[in-house]
């Protein structure tokens, strides 16, 4: 059985429009126009347990949609998903609680406290015990080079310090399956290829699913041994990044960023 399936999954949003011109601020007030604009249109797809896949597609594609739909965020307009025999907005207590999840924009991290403090609040929060926890944060902490700053308040870090720190919050409680929205943003040459290092490592070791969502083609590649490519709610691509380098490469030894930029002109994305 699929650790992840999607079938027909669609997702509609309203968005309202003020009128344009000088009078539109005052004209909008009473009156705006109703624009729906379809987010996902049927996606179906599976990802099998302890696989490491790659989601891209230009923004507005739809995949932060996809992404909070399989994390019990967002409830789908039609279609299904099973995780884990679990439909994630139905059954949303036990789903996140074998899930970890990194959003670029969002944090987990109490903002004045001290990264340890934050770190002992989601041991209350995820209900892990004692001996495992300081295990488990011991063996996260030295692995992403985060025990020199866990007295200091999340206010205080880097964007690289702060990302390492959300990337610990979300594997302590040991998930199936991790999201991650631009990992390493933010981050140095060296601290990317240690975090990149650590998530392959993370993965064989303990199995864990992960769903990786970037603009960086550099950590796809160095990751990901299945990318799936989303365009005007679409699914356009499943398979692997050689596939799309052969068909939209133009020469041996091109640069992958290249090679996607040309894939999504003629996708006209």
């Amino acid at each position: 059985m699929p650790h992840i399936e999607l079938t027909g999954i669609a997702k509609q949003y309203s968005v309202y429009e003020r009128p344009e011109g000088k009078w539109g601020l005052l004209k909008g007030a009473f009156k705006r126009d109703k624009k729906i604009v379809d987010a996902l249109k049927g996606i179906s797809f599976s990802i099998n347990c302890g696989e490491l896949v790659g989601l891209i597609g230009p923004n507005g594609a739809g995949k932060s949609t996809t992404v909070k739909i399989m994390s019990g965020i967002l409830t789908p307009d039609s279609g299904n998903c099973i995780i884990d025999g679990r439909i994630p907005w139905k059954q949303r207590k036990a789903h996140v609680s074998n899930i970890g999840v990194v959003f670029g924009q969002r944090s987990q991290l109490w903002w004045d406290v001290p990264i340890g403090d934050s770190f002992r609040l989601l041991q209350e929060i995820y209900d892990i015990k004692e001996t495992d926890f300081r295990t488990r944060l011991a063996e996260l902490a030295d692995a992403i080079d985060i025990t020199s700053i866990l007295k200091t308040p999340a206010r205080q870090l880097s964007l690289g310090q702060r990302m390492r720190c959300e990337l610990v919050a979300a594997l302590l409680h040991r998930p199936q399956l991790l999201f991650l929205d631009e990992p390493t943003i933010g981050l140095d040459a060296v601290s990317k290829l240690a975090l990149r290092a650590f998530l392959k490592e993370e993965n064989a070791r303990t199995g864990v699913t992960v769903l990786l969502t970037t603009h960086d083609m550099d950590d796809v590649e160095a990751l990901c041994q299945r990318v799936m490519v989303i365009g005007h709610g679409k699914l356009l691509h499943d398979g692997g990044l050689s596939q799309l380098k052969n068909r939209y490469g133009t020469h041996d030894g091109q640069d992958i960023d290249e090679v996607i930029a040309t894939m999504y002109g003629e996708m006209a994305l």
